[in-house]
């Protein structure tokens, strides 16, 4: 008896740690895994090593829970035949073997003591039970690494794409939505998270003033004629063109015109304090455009279409109100979405000359 009572205990408790340390090991997350490395750099470098290659200890797992079941099942049948041999019990409806019982018995153990209790352990406990995991995986790797070498030889044409995260954008901003529904997150700061991780699905025509409500100049135009049109100069940069609207030669800032009206030298023309311009085509996606604008050091950019037509500006304010939600209005602004209003105009032009009715059009849709 103190033999098969032996074989039993091995097997549910080997059996038990293996499913314990697979529930916590496949717990674990990537950032908790960053929080071990910072404060424990040993275990952390073991735990990446095994994030990084998770066949290595689940097959040494694997290995040694099939063993505990394989020997245990064997063994407990084996005294049990030695104990009780053909020896029955009647139930009433039916004579039951010993053996067959003892077999249930075991079956139930094994279902209920080393795989549902201690996964359910080690998936609500993983985070205190993770240094003990990956110290005993250690011991068990060295132990069994003959045989974790053939099951990874066995195994290494089955895998796809290792290298590949197991968390996509979609992932995370799930995970976000759930703590932003605990409270933990503020409904703004969720709403910025929200927009960096969909940044790279817009595009600058996006989020770009339309050309029709560009406010430029001539490069020729004398500084004081420009600031006697302008006044007050609502915009901090003012780009430059040449004959037409499509031949952008660059721009000027406004308190470049305003320190040359105060020195006396509102002669000059708009082209001999010009900077450069940069140029961006109207598709590219926002992670670029704001690369773009960092290298270039940049705060406004002419918008041009595949044909290299101008077809609006974009600046890093447009970038920053699309990150945060809102519209960004100074003193001097009087309308705050520059896009909708030239959507408006351009339908109370065409049902002006007859080209679309009320019916046939809704700007609001």
């Amino acid at each position: 008896m103190f033999t098969l009572l032996l074989f039993f205990l091995l097997a549910i408790v080997f059996s038990f740690l293996c499913s314990m340390w697979e529930a916590v090991l496949l717990s674990i997350t990537p950032s908790y895994a960053a929080r071990i490395d910072k404060h424990s750099p040993k275990l952390g470098k073991q735990l990446r090593a095994y994030k990084e290659d998770i066949d290595m200890p689940l097959s040494a797992i694997l290995t040694l829970n099939t063993i505990a079941h394989t020997v245990g099942a064997i063994g407990v049948g084996a005294q049990a035949g030695k104990l009780y041999g053909t020896k029955t019990i009647n139930l009433g409806f039916a004579e039951v073997s010993y053996e067959s019982i003892i077999a249930v018995i075991m079956t139930l153990a094994i279902l209920t003591l080393s795989e549902i209790i201690p996964k359910t352990i080690g998936a609500n406990m993983w985070k205190r039970l993770t240094p003990f995991t990956l110290r005993s995986l250690k011991l068990l790797i060295l132990i069994l690494k003959p045989l974790v070498w053939l099951s990874q030889l066995i195994t290494k044409n089955l895998k796809k794409d290792k290298s590949r995260s197991v968390l996509s954008r979609a992932d995370f901003l799930a995970m976000v939505e759930v703590v932003a529904e605990t409270g933990a997150l503020h409904k703004t700061e969720f709403g910025i998270i929200d927009n960096l991780l969909k940044l790279d699905q817009l595009k600058v025509q996006d989020i770009m003033t339309p050309r029709v409500l560009i406010v430029a100049a001539e490069e020729n135009t004398t500084i004081e004629e420009f600031h006697q049109i302008s006044n007050p100069l609502r915009f901090s940069r003012i780009p430059l063109y040449s004959d037409k609207m499509d031949h952008l030669t660059g721009l000027v800032l406004k308190d470049e015109i305003l320190q040359q009206i105060i020195e006396g030298k509102g002669q000059r023309p708009l082209s001999e304090i010009r900077r450069n311009i940069t140029v961006v085509h109207n598709h590219i996606a926002l992670p670029e455009f704001y690369n773009l604008m960092m290298q270039s050091r940049s705060h406004l950019c002419a918008v041009v279409d595949e044909f290299g037509s101008l077809v609006g500006i974009a600046t890093m304010e447009d970038l920053v109100e699309t990150i945060f939600g809102l519209e960004i209005m100074d003193e001097m602004d009087n309308v705050a979405d520059l896009q909708r209003l030239a959507r408006l105009n351009w339908e109370s032009r065409a049902k002006k000359l007859g080209l679309i009715n009320d019916d046939e059009y809704d700007s609001d849709e």
